[in-house]
């Protein structure tokens, strides 16, 4: 496929994906969401790529869906082609969740509507001093979608999801981490520095316990204690058996630095 609103580079076990629409702010037409479809699957099947950065081109991370086309089809009464827009993005959030790799949303600018529900489906959001956040949907008359009213209680509590859905406020980076919706905030120019360091640490550890735990801490959410001791038996006794896991035990005792490849 040839990327058109979307740029991909891969470099040193980093995979960066950039929304690139800086001109909309980085707004989610179709094509944005089969570009992203295409290029998580390149990812998932590339045993190189081991983490995975998300960001947007421009002063936005992500204004969320197109207005223009959602007017469109509003006019035009198509509830067929609203509903294969939100069906693309229900596939490229269960993506996201489902690769088994870590996805570092480095959020840039304003992250509304969907792209607010973007960044909340990765791992991990480090945002810029600049970025600010809103479930916008009640401004513009529509219903929260791509998976905001599953994400956002379960980072910020019931009460402040109800807040922020009802209200549609935009929320600047400094009370984003506050509640939780960010795990830290960084200068605006360091931001995809500090994306990559965080990744370069992910990369010094294996990799099979990091994708199965986030598989765990996931399905964590929705079962119980008795589920998840038996899901971690199950991990653990997988990682046991890796040569990560051997090779892991030998370097804590020869006292150096492990090298993982992922077996």
């Amino acid at each position: 496929m040839t990327l058109k609103n979307i740029l991909f580079e891969s470099e040193g076990g980093i995979g960066t994906i950039t929304l690139n629409r800086p001109e909309k702010l980085n707004a989610l037409v179709s094509e944005i969401r089969q570009e992203l479809l295409h290029v998580l699957d390149t990812i998932r099947e590339e045993r190189g790529i081991r983490v995975v950065i998300l960001t947007g081109a421009g002063r936005g991370f992500c204004a969320g869906g197109d207005i223009e086309l959602l007017s469109r089809l509003r006019e035009a009464g198509d509830l067929e082609g609203l509903k294969r827009l939100l069906e693309t993005g229900r596939e490229v959030l269960n993506a996201i969740r489902e690769l088994p790799k870590p996805v570092i949303a480095a959020v840039n600018g304003a992250a509304a509507g969907a792209g607010f529900n973007l960044s909340l489906a990765c791992d991990i959001r480090i945002a810029s001093e600049k970025a600010t956040f809103g479930a916008t949907f009640a401004r513009i008359g529509l219903h929260p979608d791509w998976g905001g009213t599953y994400f956002l209680p379960r980072l910020v509590g019931m009460a402040k999801a109800c807040e922020l859905i009802f209200s549609g406020a935009m929320l600047g980076a400094a009370e984003a981490e506050r509640i939780g919706l960010v795990n830290r905030v960084v200068p605006h120019d360091q931001l995809i520095l500090e994306a990559r360091a965080l990744a370069a640490k992910i990369l010094s550890n294996s990799p099979i316990p990091i994708g199965l735990a986030k598989g765990s801490i996931y399905k964590s959410l929705d079962g119980n204690l008795k589920e998840a001791f038996a899901r971690e038996m199950e991990a653990q006794i997988a990682c046991f058996q890796s040569e990560d896991a051997r090779e892991g035990f030998r370097a804590f005792l020869e006292k150096r630095s492990p090298i993982f490849r992922g077996t």
